[in-house]
């Protein structure tokens, strides 16, 4: 039996030039309302991956995001907010697109379709059996992404895969598929817009789940982000008035002495 996209099944809304503004949007918004549905769905299947990756990262693991095209970039976005929020090197998620950079700003032509190359560059990252790839694709049939997971399963690495279409190519090679079906899109074969904010949401609760396991927040505050602008510094100060009680101006000293808030509070209870 064919492999059935439903990512790529007819739009539900027709005539879509002739409607007027208003009515795109609230359009729009009724089908982006399907999507947190469809991800809350899969939790378990989110909760089993991040379970894995957890110890591994403990022992040193990394985290491999791959994707073409939008999958790409969203998987590049949220490995490249990690060391700014919790404060981690750039080395521990590291976001694999298609194409390389230029695919970020530029369509790459045929770099998704190149089944070697992904595999490639994981290696070219001297992966190992403590790393984990997780692959990104709306439709589950990009070979740059179903060659790396391939290869990377023959050799004992944990794999799972972000797709929004049942039983696809891609899940067939992932240990833990994620398989949100947001169904067809409100323009056609879009799969920058349900599929897209779909991905964006599990990424999001996959490394910001991992980052609190690996106590990289306190209580419910960001106490390792890196303090690259003035709200930034000012966010960390205030943290560090509302845990110790210090005076505004103290605080900010030793937020800026010793770099970031858990350090700061860290350094002041020692010297108690």
């Amino acid at each position: 039996m064919a492999f059935e996209k439903v990512s790529e099944q007819s739009s539900l809304y027709s005539d879509l030039e002739k409607k007027p503004i208003r009515e795109l949007l609230e359009d729009i918004n009724t089908e982006d309302q399907k999507v947190a549905l469809a991800v809350q769905k899969i939790i378990p299947q989110i909760e089993k991956l991040v379970s894995q990756i957890v110890p591994r990262m403990q022992q040193g693991g990394r985290l491999f995001y791959l994707g073409a095209g939008t999958s790409g970039r969203l998987g590049v976005l949220d490995a490249s907010e990690i060391p700014p929020t919790f404060g981690m090197p750039p080395t521990l998620i590291i976001g694999l697109i298609a194409g390389g950079e230029n695919a970020l700003r530029n369509p790459v032509e045929n770099a998704e379709d190149d089944m070697e190359r992904g595999w490639q560059e994981l290696t070219e990252h001297q992966i190992s059996d403590k790393d984990t790839v997780i692959g990104i694709a709306a439709s589950g049939t990009t070979p740059y992404v179903i060659g790396a997971l391939r290869e990377a399963r023959k050799n004992g690495i944990l794999t799972g895969c972000i797709t929004s279409n049942p039983d696809s190519p891609m899940a067939a090679e992932s240990d833990v598929a994620l398989e949100m079906v947001v169904g067809p899109e409100y323009v056609t074969g879009s799969s920058r817009m349900k599929s897209g904010t779909g991905q964006k949401m599990i990424l999001n609760m996959i490394s910001t789940s991992v980052m609190i396991q690996l106590g990289r927040v306190k209580g419910n505050k960001m106490v390792n982000m890196q303090l690259s602008n003035q709200k930034l510094v000012d966010r960390g100060t205030r943290m560090i008035v509302e845990e110790l009680g210090l005076p505004y101006e103290r605080a900010k000293s030793m937020l800026l002495l010793h770099g970031s808030v858990k350090k700061a509070i860290d350094a002041y209870k020692g010297s108690i």
